[in-house]
């Protein structure tokens, strides 16, 4: 049987250019972008996040703002919720373009992962739950990936209810990976075509940098404030989010501006390593080298394979 298709998914690490390029393809195809990103699902989670504002979008852009940054919005409920988005765009006629760079999410959408369920009602949390406020949700997903490295690359870093669910599995013998087998088999859902965006590291960790920067010139610090007032940002996943968690600090007297800022560019630097190296794990990934292309440039290559694309009735590219 056929699957539905073609979706195009653009993915890459952080500040790479991804959402620009997005934008360019769903506008020549008349189509729109659906994020494929953990925390763009939250609403007033703008800035940090990197949403293209509203009014610079030059098609609808789809799941972001679905959820507020207080709700358990898990990977299961974003599965459900973006294959419908999906769906809907497939059955108007047009080329979904999927964007971001959470690999889980993104695999979550465009192969046939399975879920676990009934992770509430888990044994005694309280050590690692308590590792996690002094120490931060980097500390406990440090933890697991020494532990368990296979299990700490099924799930995202600020997802502390699952990395703490994983440690607990591990301290009943049972590792998440082994136990959870289907997530990561390449069963596709859609037929997917996936390109990657790569630069040179020094170039990248330079743009992000200077993204770190802009971000606090465009109200960074009042953003987060005003989530922090309204009780958005405890501790939660949408809490423990880059740029968010650092700067609760230093709104609660902890860290100066100054250092917080330079701990969410280190931070950011490192996310963006776990992504190159989520993405150049899976062999579906057409990589686009963006120091020999324009964004221009990369768009037309893309476009090029869609027709070829719609020939293929299995998604193999």
């Amino acid at each position: 049987m056929s699957l539905p298709g073609p979706v195009i998914a653009v993915v890459g690490p952080t500040a790479s250019g991804k959402s620009s390029l997005a934008d360019r393809l769903a506008s020549r195809l008349s189509s729109e972008v659906v994020s494929v990103d953990a925390m763009q699902v939250y609403r007033g989670m703008d800035i940090g996040t990197a949403k293209t504002p509203t009014a610079e979008r030059l098609v609808p852009l789809r799941m972001v703002d679905v959820c507020d940054p207080v709700d358990d919005y898990s990977v299961q409920l974003f599965q459900r919720d973006c294959r419908a988005v999906v769906d809907g765009i497939l059955g108007r006629g047009k080329v979904p373009v999927l964007c971001g760079g959470t690999g889980l999410y993104l695999n979550a959408v465009i192969d046939d992962m399975r879920f676990p369920a009934g992770e509430k009602g888990a044994r005694e949390r309280s050590t690692y739950e308590g590792m996690a406020d002094d120490l931060g949700a980097d500390a406990v997903y440090r933890l697991l990936l020494e532990r368990d490295p296979a299990s700490a690359a099924l799930i995202h870093p600020n997802n502390v209810r699952r990395v703490v669910r994983a440690l607990e599995m591990l301290d009943e013998g049972v590792s998440y990976a082994e136990h959870n087998k289907g997530l990561h088999k390449r069963a596709a859902w859609y037929r997917a075509l996936v390109f990657g965006l790569s630069m040179p590291r020094e170039a990248l960790y330079r743009r992000i940098e200077e993204r770190v920067d802009l971000m606090i010139e465009q109200g960074l610090v009042e953003e987060v404030r005003g989530l922090y007032d309204a009780g958005a940002l405890g501790n939660t996943t949408a809490g423990q989010a880059i740029g968010y968690k650092e700067l609760v600090d230093y709104l609660e007297g902890h860290r100066s501006l100054e250092d917080a800022v330079d701990a969410i560019k280190v931070r950011t630097r490192r996310y963006a390593k776990r992504q190159i190296s989520w993405f150049k794990n899976d062999p579906r990934v057409q990589w686009i080298e963006l120091s020999s292309v324009s964004l221009d440039e990369a768009a037309e290559r893309i476009l090029g394979n869609i027709d070829a694309a719609s020939e293929d009735e299995h998604g193999s590219f």
